[in-house]
């Protein structure tokens, strides 16, 4: 039995029939994979499984990952995809669940994530009362970065509305110890968002929205690569930020 495949349908919450519509196969097919570990799906197959559930190919079938490990720098990419939009919502909420000490989300606005996960600022509540670090980069919403860039977006969504929903989403649970926020610009270009070893980049292209971004998702396995870059980024942008809430109450007095 591959308890490791049948744990993960449960967790996506797909049956077989599902899975089979989606990787266009058989539905008795995926039975044979579900109970019988020795079957391993073609190379198409199993991305489109691991696309489907939000999981990587190393825990579903780890003899095949072996056999395709990387061992130079780009080891650390597991997924590529020409858009984030692309980037299954499963896998963000993969990501999120399994994070057990940070949650940092770079984005310049991080509005998405409030539409496409159900219940985000619950989950995000919970991971930090279970001592998980949460962690949020905003751009401010009444920069001159921010007017210029809403010029180049040409969106009647804009950047400042963006932003400002995700500060009212973030203003209904900072006061949950282990949550935080601050304004930064240095990210306006490239977005990060970390989930204790794994990641997501997206860097954002000129007259396009972050949807439309390339993106990364990188799983970190040594000092010094690309993972421990960005993340070095991240940690400096953070250094440097204003705290939100500090700079609202300041604007209060």
């Amino acid at each position: 039995m591959n308890e490791a495949l049948r744990h993960a349908m449960a967790e996506a919450r797909l049956t077989d029939r599902e899975l089979a519509e989606q990787c266009g196969v058989d539905i008795k097919t995926i039975g044979r994979w579900i109970t019988q570990p020795g079957r391993v799906p073609h190379a198409r197959h199993r991305w489109a499984i691991c696309e489907a559930l939000g999981e990587d190919e190393a825990v579903l079938w780890p003899a095949a990952a072996k056999k395709a490990i990387k061992v130079g720098p780009d080891r650390e990419v597991v997924s590529v995809y020409p858009y984030r939009s692309g980037c299954p919502a499963s896998l963000w909420r993969s990501l999120i669940t399994k994070a057990e000490r940070e949650l940092t989300f770079a984005g310049y606005t991080n509005y998405f994530l409030w539409l496409e996960q159900a219940r985000f600022g619950t989950a995000l509540r919970r991971k930090a009362t279970g001592g998980c670090r949460v962690r949020f980069l905003v751009g401010d919403p009444d920069s001159e970065l921010t007017r210029s860039r809403e010029e180049d977006e040409g969106v009647a969504l804009t950047l400042s509305t963006r932003i400002r929903v995700t500060l009212a989403e973030l203003e209904k649970i900072h006061s949950q110890p282990g949550i935080d926020a601050r304004y930064s610009s240095g990210h306006a270009h490239l977005s990060v968002f970390r989930f204790d070893d794994d990641m997501i980049v997206t860097p954002l292209l000129p007259h396009s929205v972050g949807h439309d971004a390339p993106t990364l998702h990188l799983h970190r396995h040594q000092d010094d690569g690309m993972f421990d870059r960005f993340a070095s980024h991240v940690e400096e942008l953070w250094r440097r930020g204003t705290p939100v809430w500090e700079r609202e109450i300041d604007g209060q007095a």
